[in-house]
């Protein structure tokens, strides 16, 4: 399985989605005091006040420069400044996913074939973590294809489900 795609799969299992990325060492001023640090290897958002450390709770917080951060599940969203200030991308590099955006699907689509092999096709396998990943795949690119111009051809998510077929360790066959 390509990193890429092992990656969209954490997201989609931990509900993050493309956010589980680490944004670097960051820090920042909270509007309303305490300094905001990002841990750069787990990418927890930690607050210091009165030399007292604690993990910043989940939400939306205002910086002192005005700008915005959001934790969720105790890591920080990155946004473009704390993005622009790591020199990070702003967009995730190319992959394999993106070229078959806008092939036509013929019968069915990728997304349906990979829950079709790993949930079976009477959702036999439902409950397994690889049916649970498929079907979140599977939702997102109908959600795709209905907001498409042209929803008979791949999505993003199309090309993933695609790769994701060819991963038959973390896929593997329902067997009734």
């Amino acid at each position: 399985m390509t990193m890429n795609l092992r990656t969209a799969l954490l997201a989609i299992l931990l509900g993050l989605g493309c956010h589980t990325t680490a944004v670097a060492d960051w820090t920042g001023q909270l509007q309303n005091g305490g300094q905001v640090r990002v841990d750069p290897d787990s990418n927890r958002a930690t607050i210091t006040r009165d030399g007292v450390t604690t993990p910043l709770w989940d939400g939306v917080h205002r910086l002192k420069d005005g700008s915005v951060i959001t934790v969720h599940s105790g890591q920080i969203v990155p946004n473009e400044d704390v993005l622009r200030e790591r020199k990070q991308p702003l967009q995730p590099p190319a992959d394999e996913a993106e070229g078959w955006v806008g092939t036509p699907i013929a019968g069915y689509s990728p997304c349906e074939r990979l829950v079709r092999r790993v949930c079976g096709v009477d959702q036999h396998c439902g409950q397994e973590t690889a049916c649970k990943a498929a079907q979140q795949l599977l939702d997102m690119e109908r959600d795709e294809r209905a907001r498409s111009p042209h929803p008979d051809s791949m999505t993003y998510t199309s090309g993933q489900c695609q790769q994701a077929l060819a991963d038959k360790e973390f896929f593997r066959e329902c067997l009734p």
